[in-house]
């Protein structure tokens, strides 16, 4: 009997050390490139072969909840930008991540029928190639659901994995490469192409600037009235006029002469300003010691959800809000936005209102370091519960599920798009999401790696390792090559977006910050962000269609 399997503290002691290897494995670089988390899944390898075992009850158990941790917390990250990743500014980013995961899945399938690779095998391979952990933890879900948790065909996908995963990492980075020698591109001249036609798309920036009024047709109405003022996206936060400086309102009245202090994108800025009149030669903020700013944090629970109107903090204590920041997005308020949990409001009034506003809103850091871990178990008890649903398929003998994998995810990107559920706010800390999240995965990989460690080398040396790797490969390298000539000579896409799509179609972070090094541009992690969500989702459901269509 193997003394670490009746023991809950040689248990403890056997996932500790597998991990803590592993991530000192993943952290070993060569050229710059390392295995990051998945140094785990080979340290499992490692500890597994030398037949170092833990009660395999358990072992399902870690598994299983390191995979919904996993997912869970991946669903909550990716959710802010999923919705707003599928309209017309990312469809073609994310049509061409899309044909990517089809790409591998249908090279999966050849790979499967014109070589003889079992299913299982392959979709291990699918996911190790694409560097995606959740659809390996999705693949081997259903097949323990369709063969039971003691069958060889749930232990087939991490080997596959495991063998596909080191040239996932690399085939992307070797695919950027490629595209850039074949193409002769020069990174920094597309990191300053992609700089300019962002500025004329978007607008650079939020900015702000002192105006003064030269318009005649401006004389005597109100700020609200000004042409394209609401248009333009601009606020108005102070007026001077004979003298003296005050907050401004929309309806303020405003001459020839006043100076007022506007802010928004720097192209509408100046869009603005041949309506208005001129720069002034005087900056109001300077100029004005009775008005500040502040940036306050919405952290009282009864402010959430509530929108500005609602609020009336310009007519309770004569501020304006200019600014919120939210999800690492910056944008000009209007009257009608719904304030979440975390929001940061930059605030101009003077110093006693300013002072009220921030008791109204809360503005305690303290609290934002505080996880609202309620919804974390509400959020995965609702992912277990749609993930148990059957969804009958015309075609399948079987019902399909979401699964542990699938039901979490789906569940987590819908829950936290409400920023309040009754009294209860679903705001999680990044850090709190970050730490949950590596919690998770690092308990899967373990649970895997001890699991397949005692095959993985004799399936290497032995069996068709080698050729499976090749297979890898292919799943890499194809999809990758073919869409990234695509991008750059059909859909004419700037090279730099064109890293961050291959690097955000593999949901790769390390091929991502491999891009970060190429130019001084956000245009790769733009590009990223903007086909993370959909990819990921896809992935999962592709593996699973990938065992349904073909193990059942």
């Amino acid at each position: 009997m193997n003394p670490f399997e009746s023991s809950t503290s040689s248990t403890l002691l056997i996932f500790a050390a597998v991990i803590f290897l592993g991530l000192l494995i993943g952290k070993i670089k060569l050229k710059g490139i390392s295995l990051g988390v998945a140094g785990v899944l080979f340290s499992g390898i490692i500890f597994g072969h030398f037949q170092v075992q833990v009660n395999k009850e358990i072992l399902e158990f870690i598994k299983e909840f390191g995979l919904i941790l996993f997912v869970y917390t991946i669903g909550l990250q990716v959710s802010p930008g999923f919705f707003h990743s599928l309209k017309s500014r990312g469809l073609i980013l994310n049509l061409l991540g899309g044909s990517i995961v089809l790409l591998g899945v249908l090279t999966t399938i050849l790979i499967h029928l014109f070589n003889g690779v079992e299913m299982p095998v392959a979709v291990g391979l699918f996911s190790g190639a694409t560097t995606n952990t959740p659809s390996l933890g999705a693949a081997q879900q259903l097949l323990q659901n369709l063969f039971g948790n003691k069958s060889t065909e749930t232990i087939m996908p991490s080997l596959g994995y495991a063998v596909s995963y080191p040239f996932g990492i690399i085939g992307i980075i070797a695919t950027i490469i490629l595209l850039k020698t074949i193409f002769r591109i020069s990174p920094k001249d597309e990191a300053e192409k992609f700089y300019e036609e962002n500025k004329r798309t978007h607008g650079a920036d939020l900015a702000s600037t002192s105006l003064v009024i030269q318009n005649k047709n401006l004389e005597g109405i109100q700020l609200q009235q000004i042409p394209s003022v609401k248009e333009l996206g601009i606020a108005i936060s102070r007026i001077k006029h004979s003298e003296e400086i005050y907050i401004a309102s929309p309806e303020t009245t405003i001459h020839l002469g006043d100076i007022i202090y506007a802010v928004g994108r720097t192209d509408k800025l100046n869009e603005f300003e041949k309506v208005v009149g001129k720069k002034a030669t005087v900056n109001l903020t300077e100029e004005s010691s009775k008005f500040s700013f502040k940036e306050i944090i919405v952290t009282k629970e009864n402010m959430v959800d509530k929108t500005l109107d609602e609020l009336g903090l310009r007519k309770l204590y004569g501020v304006i809000i200019t600014r919120v920041y939210r999800n690492n997005l910056k944008f000009i308020p209007n009257t009608n936005l719904h304030l979440h949990y975390g929001d940061v409001l930059r605030v101009v009034g003077d110093r006693d209102s300013l002072n009220k506003v921030e008791n109204l809103l809360g503005n305690s850091t303290e609290s934002l370091r505080n996880p609202k871990i309620i919804f974390v178990f509400l959020g995965i008890f609702l992912g277990i519960l749609l993930g148990s649903v059957p969804i009958n398929i015309p075609g399948l003998s079987v019902p399909v599920k979401l699964g542990l994998a699938g039901g979490p995810l789906i569940v987590a990107i819908f829950i936290s798009r409400l920023p309040i559920i009754g009294s209860l706010v679903s705001y999680l800390p990044i850090s709190s999401n970050l730490a949950l999240r590596d919690l998770g995965i690092t308990l899967f990989l373990a649970c895997v790696g001890l699991k397949s460690g005692d095959k993985f080398l004799s399936t290497l040396i032995h069996g068709d390792g080698f050729l499976w790797m090749f297979y890898g490969c292919l799943i890499t390298f194809i999809p990758l090559l073919i869409i990234g000539l695509a991008a750059w000579k059909v859909f004419k896409i700037n090279y730099l977006s064109i890293c961050g799509l291959l690097a955000g179609s593999m949901t790769d972070p390390p091929a991502l910050a491999y891009t970060e090094t190429i130019a001084n541009s956000n245009a790769p992690l733009v590009a990223y962000a903007t086909v993370y969500p959909l990819v990921m989702i896809l992935r999962i459901i592709s593996a699973q269609i990938l065992v349904l269509a073909f193990c059942n």
